[in-house]
């Protein structure tokens, strides 16, 4: 029996690597609450940080164990993913922490989900290791948080629903989202880093994580939105969704590799776009021109050294965040419309109370991982499905039902 297929005999079910971050934290809490018989672990490069964060988590993060391994320390980090079935990683910036990570895990056939939204380090890690990961049944899924679950696991429930209504295959999906919270340090360093790598060039190509010779000839009509317009669909003004060059490309990627593997709810060409939701009347008119326009001169701004230093030195510093009252008050909502070629529609949403970047990322990454160590033949391609692969050819049904479970609105819920 290779590595990937020996896991469930290793030390722990799941590490938390990252576990003295600010998100990193919270999943610890999140575990100590819901990992049940699970065995477990923190993972991390200091060893009293992490002790320190299972005594944070309280009585149910007791029997935790602590699994030190600095992100530069490719021995380490080896005997980490050893150890353990399914590895859930909140270190970020993943470009400058996370390499190594994922290379063990793919040697020795360990899960691996993330938080990620640096689409430029995922397809690198598509390129690296998505055939050997494919071929032994080792799961690794970026980008399982706020990034980019609602908009993908979403736009394939969506997809699905309505072939198997109608018949008919989908053609195109939007999501509009609105949103309510706070900015952790974490996210901010993650998006600097890919600035000042120049890795953030790569974003701008509509079809950056496709699987070669999927994406279409007319690129161009995918291209991420600059204006606001009126929406019929969301009866709103809406303009571009600050995530939607990270989630777009995710979604594009499931629709792909669907396809290619005889998915019937997906039509030739399918197109996926996503936008912000501002509102009705003019008050919302002015307000998605204002953004989208501020959107459009902070992105030229931030490419200048002088502008990133001035941000860096006000902004929250990573393993800082939002207080508690913040993450607790904010809230998320993903709406989406499905289109058949034929003009047929379906309506889906996925939705949730606490803030989208701290709260909402932490349960679904943790669901995540959950499911990876508690669900696995019940996955998508079952016990041997692998790949670099994204939320929905991933995870797909088991995770939307195990969110549903989490106080967390999914519609339509998968049959």
């Amino acid at each position: 029996m290779n590595a990937a297929r020996s896991t469930s005999r290793r030390r722990y079910d799941v590490v938390l690597y990252g576990a003295t971050g600010f998100v990193g934290r919270q999943t610890v809490a999140y575990f100590a609450a819901h990992a049940g018989a699970l065995r477990w672990a923190l993972g991390g490069r200091s060893a009293p940080r992490l002790e320190q964060a299972r005594q944070a988590g309280g009585p149910g993060a007791a029997a935790a164990g602590i699994v030190v391994a600095a992100s530069d320390d490719a021995n380490a980090l080896d005997a980490l993913a050893a150890q353990t079935a399914v590895v859930l990683s909140t270190a970020g910036p993943f470009a400058l922490h996370g390499s190594a990570l994922v290379a063990a895990c793919v040697e020795h056939g360990s899960h691996y989900v993330d938080i990620t939204g640096e689409t430029p380090w995922v397809r690198d890690l598509i390129d690296r290791h998505h055939r050997r990961a494919a071929d032994d049944g080792t799961r690794i899924i970026p980008c399982c948080g706020f990034d980019s679950v609602p908009s993908d696991l979403g736009a394939w429930l969506v997809a699905r629903a309505l072939h198997e209504r109608y018949g008919e295959r989908c053609v195109s999906v939007k999501a509009c989202h609105s949103m309510s919270g706070g900015l952790n340090g974490g996210t901010l360093a993650s998006a600097l880093n890919m600035l000042e790598s120049g890795e953030a060039k790569r974003i701008d190509d509509p079809f950056l994580l496709n699987p070669p010779g999927t994406a279409p000839a007319r690129a161009g009509e995918h291209a991420d939105p600059i204006a606001p317009h009126l929406d019929a669909d969301f009866a709103a003004w809406v303009g571009p969704f600050v995530m939607g060059a990270i989630n777009t490309r995710v979604v594009r990627r499931s629709a792909a590799l669907l396809a290619a593997a005889g998915d019937p709810a997906y039509g030739p060409d399918f197109h996926y776009q996503e936008y912000q939701r501002f509102g009705i009347g003019p008050l919302a008119a002015a307000a998605a021109g204002s953004v989208s326009l501020g959107m459009g001169v902070g992105r030229a701004a931030m490419q200048l050294d002088l502008v990133r230093s001035m941000l860096k030195s006000v902004a929250p510093a990573p393993g800082s965040g939002p207080s508690e009252a913040t993450m607790d008050h904010g809230s998320f909502r993903c709406e989406l419309v499905g289109r058949s070629a034929s003009g047929r529609s379906l309506r889906g949403r996925i939705a949730g109370r606490g803030d989208p970047g701290n709260r909402a990322t932490t349960r679904f990454v943790c669901e995540a991982a959950l499911a990876l160590a508690t669900e696995p033949e019940a996955l998508p391609g079952g016990a041997r499905g692998g790949g670099v692969l994204t939320p929905a050819t991933g995870l797909g049904a088991v995770l939307a039902r195990r969110l549903a479970a989490a106080e967390t609105t999914v519609e339509p819920m998968p049959s």
